[in-house]
């Protein structure tokens, strides 16, 4: 089993009420063009919606492999994700899966898949017990999706 993790609320909050991203840049304000996946709630934005785009360093222990990319969110509060496990829009969608050990190197347990069947890809990447957490990436971007840890 595993959990599926969003950006944290807590983390959006700030960037929402600061205005500012992790490297201290100001968050663009953006209209969804529509298909602009959201780390928030975890589907793609709908045509119209009010979003922001921000750099994003998902939390990782102090290592070489610590980056930051650009995201998109709602501007405003939401939700979060309708559901549990792997998000139901994004099936089907080609992904990086990068395995991360405790140190928060990258782990050569880290592979594409196309997503097709993305839990049996999780599961065998999990049962190394060395990987602590997958970030799901976006394969043509390179951008962070979302978090995988074991439940």
């Amino acid at each position: 089993m595993f959990t599926v993790h969003a950006i944290d609320p807590g983390h959006l909050e700030s960037v929402r009420s600061t205005g500012t991203d992790v490297s201290g840049n100001p968050v663009e304000p953006v209209t969804a063009g529509g298909g602009e996946p959201l780390r928030c709630c975890l589907r793609d934005a709908a045509d119209g919606e009010r979003l922001i785009l921000f750099g994003y360093e998902p939390k990782l222990p102090t290592s070489p492999y610590r980056e930051i990319g650009a995201v998109f969110a709602h501007a405003d509060p939401c939700p979060g994700p309708e559901a549990s496990g792997y998000p139901p829009q994004w099936r089907g969608r080609p992904q990086v899966l990068r395995a991360y050990d405790e140190r928060g190197w990258i782990h050569p347990a880290t592979r594409t898949h196309d997503g097709s069947d993305p839990e049996s890809q999780l599961a065998d990447i999990l049962s190394d017990p060395a990987v602590v957490r997958i970030d799901s990436r976006n394969i043509a971007y390179g951008c962070f999706m979302f978090t995988i840890t074991r439940a």
